[in-house]
């Protein structure tokens, strides 16, 4: 009798700056969709924002995925920094420009703290380019903690966060 995987839902932010940005993201999520043990479930549009980091930067454009998995959490991190290093992402100062952004914001309702990964990620709350995509897909999401996602919209101005074309 064969085992059944266990699956978990994930969601991913990504994002890019640099090197025509908005081809990265497309790139960046046919590879998600190319990832062994999971499958797309829905996305969401496409959004432009201004960049949160050192010094002047190209705006950012930002989207989220969700993903049912049976990678684990600590699995599907080493996936997805391989498909950042695959589109040329280099790892050299914090925030900075970066061709490719791959995060996991959630996985299930599960919270980690290590080393290598922390989820809920731990700027979600604070960052209106990962609130509106994922309400595009999961308005009514209740985070691990029991704090609805509609009220982190609240206190989370759109600010010049503006959606793009798909």
């Amino acid at each position: 009798m064969a085992s059944k995987l266990s699956v978990s839902l994930a969601y991913v932010a990504l994002g890019s700056n640099l090197d025509k940005p908005r081809q990265q993201v497309e790139r960046g999520l046919q590879a998600l969709t190319d990832l062994p043990a999971t499958r797309l479930r829905a996305r969401s549009g496409w959004y432009q924002s201004e960049a949160v980091g050192p010094g002047p930067q190209p705006d950012y454009i930002n989207g989220v995925v969700l993903l049912e998995t049976a990678l684990t959490p600590e699995a599907l991190i080493g996936h997805l920094q391989q498909i950042e290093t695959a589109q040329g992402r280099e790892r050299r100062v914090r925030w900075a420009a970066r061709t490719l952004d791959l995060d996991i914001l959630l996985y299930g309702d599960r919270v980690i703290a290590t080393e290598q990964l922390q989820i809920p990620h731990p700027r979600l709350g604070e960052r209106n380019f990962v609130l509106y995509p994922l309400a595009d897909i999961s308005p009514d999401l209740i985070l691990p903690n029991g704090t609805p996602l509609a009220s982190l919209l609240r206190r989370c101005p759109r600010g010049g966060l503006r959606r793009v074309r798909s």
